[in-house]
């Protein structure tokens, strides 16, 4: 998988790797790595890439990401301006079956962690009194030591596993992989797609970022996504309009013009068919 190949520092004698990241925004590039990711939220908020998946983030926010699943946690526009005193706060576990050898996930007592392994290729978020329950420990696990940090370890992976409030993020699992060339192409495809998303875009614009004809690009990105561009950059763009309607004083016909609709009655449309709600229903959190 080389979707920017993603190297997460790890030493033999670690059970699994815990990192905090504290940045001005997280990494922005679309990557994958063998490890799976369970990724608390501290701090920061914009648009998850999963898979297929695409919505929004926030502080609070617990994740589980698959092995080998290409995502990126893109931070909103803002965060990328110097004089802002924002940040971008996480603690992330990282492990996979080589961390404590192959016949130790083998072991019939880890059958059910297995499984879990298996659905977090889809990606996860995770709900309720569970996210509750694992963010303390999470919260913990890094002023714990030795033994005692073995165990808290595996008490968030006997939480995960014996959850129902987990929700998969993407809709298939993800098998093919990109080349390198293929992964640079679609790194490109979407910085594009969030620098400009505020504007109308052409289909032939991307093509010609893609290095593609317009007819290949769109097979092109059907293939690689399971979607069209235009249902992506629908997507790209309510995930913008949910952050506007929560945390600005602004009307819904300003939000749907800021985010690059150029119809209020498609906004509408468009953003109840991705989010299940009207936007006053979710502007008002009903």
């Amino acid at each position: 998988m080389k979707v920017v190949p993603f190297n997460v520092p790890h030493v033999s004698r670690e059970a699994f790797r815990s990192q905090t990241d504290g940045l001005q925004h997280f990494y922005d590039e679309l990557h994958a790595h063998p490890e799976i990711q369970i990724m608390l939220i501290l701090q920061s908020e914009g648009t998850l890439i999963a898979g297929d998946y695409v919505g929004r983030f926030e502080a609070g926010n617990l994740f589980v990401i698959g092995s080998n699943l290409p995502h990126v946690f893109r931070n909103d526009q803002i965060y990328y301006h110097s004089g802002k005193r924002l940040k971008a706060h996480s603690i992330s576990l990282y492990f996979n079956q080589n961390y404590l050898g192959e016949h130790f996930w083998q072991l019939d007592e880890m059958g059910p962690v297995r499984s879990f392994v298996e659905k977090a290729g889809r990606g996860l978020q995770v709900y309720g009194r569970t996210k509750e329950s694992v963010e303390k420990e999470i919260l913990r696990i890094s002023k714990l030591q030795g033994v005692e940090k073995i165990i808290s370890f595996f008490e968030i992976l006997k939480l995960l596993t014996a959850s129902r409030e987990l929700k998969p993020l993407s809709v298939s699992h993800y098998r093919e992989g990109y080349s390198e060339s293929e992964g640079k192409r679609m790194n490109n495809i979407l910085q594009f797609t969030f620098q400009e998303s505020h504007r109308k875009i052409y289909i032939d614009e991307v093509a010609s970022i893609a290095n593609l004809s317009t007819e290949a690009f769109c097979r092109y990105f059907k293939i690689r996504t399971g979607k069209t561009y235009t249902n992506f950059l629908n997507e790209v763009r309510i995930s913008n309009a949910c952050k506007l309607l929560i945390n600005e004083d602004q009307s819904i016909q300003d939000v749907c013009f800021q985010v690059g609709f150029s119809n209020l009655s498609n906004f509408n449309r468009v953003f109840k068919k991705i989010t299940g709600k009207t936007p006053s229903n979710y502007m008002n959190k009903e």
